[in-house]
């Protein structure tokens, strides 16, 4: 049964939209105190560790909860992807609080909302999905992300792209394109030499997005484009004060992995830039 079944059928009935945010609140409310309850346990086992000499981080441990709530997470019909993604930012407090627990500036005060005000983007704004890299030597960079840093290589969504490989370590995705992969790509190289080419930014709505930076008269060179998978995408112009260009995609379709077109097209249209 998917969890989506499971929930509507906990409050058969419920249908106008009023009803449906108050129940979204009552589940988020629950999340929320059992991430407290679960970041107290946690500090218990920081306080038995600093204790007993055990080593903070147990790569062992990592694994098994890595594998065992994508397990669950499969049992029950939610992506595992999406849970590791959470168990991830959950392992990553956790290690923070254990680390940090005897530091004076541990826990800083804060606020539910910061003292400035959000801006649009501020609000749609979650994560950065991917990093492309120009890089002049593909074999030296995929064997430096995987011989030395302990990256590990993965798929294209799209298969095999001569000249690009992507490199991963947990959620982190790198892509790593060289001269091969396209003319746009050696020229960037010729103008550019090795470096970040673009940031990809995971946002909630792209329209929302590009509407937002379009107000401020941001330097964008993109309207949304949609690629085969439903993900929609726009970018900036590349920018000479920092340096890189600036993608913003909102992962609306399948749960797949980032296509190699897609990065290609990122060249592409950078050098038809004004």
């Amino acid at each position: 049964m998917a969890v989506s079944d499971g929930l509507f059928r906990y409050r058969a009935g419920v249908t106008s939209l009023p009803e449906l945010r108050a129940r979204i609140d009552e589940l988020d409310q629950r999340l929320v105190q059992v991430l407290a309850e679960r970041l107290a346990v946690c500090e218990e086992v920081a306080r038995v560790k600093e204790g007993s000499d055990t080593p903070v981080i147990q790569p062992a441990r990592v694994r098994d909860v890595i594998t065992s709530r994508r397990q669950w997470a499969i049992d029950i019909g939610v992506d595992p992807d999406f849970a590791e993604q959470v168990f991830r930012v959950l392992l990553a407090e956790t290690h923070r609080i254990e680390v940090a627990g005897a530091r004076p500036d541990a826990k800083p005060d804060k606020s539910a909302e910061p003292e400035s005000t959000r801006s649009a983007v501020d609000t749609v704004a979650t994560r950065l999905d991917h990093v492309v890299i120009a890089v002049d030597d593909l074999d030296a960079a995929v064997a430096t992300f995987t011989d030395r840093l302990g990256f590990h290589t993965v798929d294209l969504a799209d298969g095999v792209h001569p000249g690009m490989q992507a490199v991963a370590a947990g959620g982190v995705v790198m892509v790593l394109v060289g001269a091969a992969a396209s003319d746009e790509v050696a020229d960037h190289l010729a103008r550019h030499g090795s470096g970040i080419q673009h940031l990809a930014i995971d946002v909630l709505n792209a329209s929302y997005a590009r509407a937002a930076l379009t107000s401020v008269d941001a330097p964008l060179l993109t309207e949304i484009m949609v690629d085969d998978n439903g993900h929609e995408q726009f970018f900036t112009i590349h920018d000479p004060s920092i340096g890189i260009q600036l993608g913003f995609i909102s992962r609306t379709g399948h749960r797949v992995g980032i296509g190699g077109a897609n990065v290609l097209a990122s060249f592409q249209r950078q050098a038809q830039e004004p």
